[in-house]
């Protein structure tokens, strides 16, 4: 994009004391002001929309967040409360794993004696 000017210089009106050669730039530093000021407007429209993208952006972050904070409190709430379970529940699944491992250990010795 071409740079644009601040400011104007040799502003003048259309008709106060201008020769028939003035018109010319008269009607060029008009161009150059309009183009000016509509710079000025698209970059403002941009950065409002460039900072409503970004809010957005914020508010979708914040959200998940929300969401995995609240996962994460779930999870660990089932954590503590596996951890504080009486013993005799842990010991019982202990021994229902154990006496399937020894009922799987026994099966596989006799079969290893077939086999021979």
């Amino acid at each position: 994009m071409p740079h644009v000017p601040d400011f104007v210089r040799n502003v003048m009106g259309s008709s106060a004391g201008a020769g028939s050669g003035e018109f010319h730039v008269y009607r060029h530093l008009r161009r150059k002001e309009y183009a000016r000021q509509k710079f000025i407007q698209e970059r403002a429209e941009k950065d409002l929309m460039d900072a409503a993208y970004h809010q957005k952006l914020e508010e979708h972050r914040r959200a998940a967040e929300e969401r995995t904070a609240k996962k994460r409190a779930k999870r660990l709430k089932k954590k503590q409360k596996a951890r504080k379970r009486p013993k005799s529940e842990n010991l019982s699944k202990s021994e229902n794993s154990n006496s399937a491992s020894e009922y799987s250990a026994e099966s596989g010795s006799s079969g290893d004696e077939e086999n021979k």
